[in-house]
């Protein structure tokens, strides 16, 4: 079992979920993120006064998936969230040690589905 965190552009969730989607993976949890990495923000000016903005929109996507789904579930989000150019995101493979459903007390690879 693995955890897969994503972190991409705001405009770019439709065309990941869609891509996810394809990909037959439908479960996953999106949060709204700020943060900054190699673009490093930007200036802009706020009655006069220069001010420098380095914390920038980004969603945070977590998806909890079996072994057999991690290159088709990375592949995908890459698909739907590359422009080429800096900001693009990041994508992490995190081990998961256990997982269990709530509703069925189901436990590891039955309880991700």
């Amino acid at each position: 079992m693995k955890l897969i965190i994503a972190y991409i552009q705001p405009e770019k969730l439709n065309s990941v979920k869609q891509s996810l989607y394809e990909a037959e993976v439908f479960k996953l949890s999106v949060t709204n993120a700020l943060g900054c990495g190699q673009q490093k923000g930007y200036h802009e000016s706020y009655r006069g006064i220069d001010m420098e903005v380095n914390l920038l929109k980004k969603v945070r996507l977590e998806i909890a998936v079996n072994e057999g789904f991690v290159d088709k579930t990375v592949q995908a989000i890459i698909n739907g969230a590359r422009t080429g150019n800096i900001g693009d995101g990041k994508i992490f493979v995190m081990n998961l040690e256990q997982c269990y459903r709530i509703r069925t007390g189901e436990t590891g690879n039955e309880a991700i589905g």
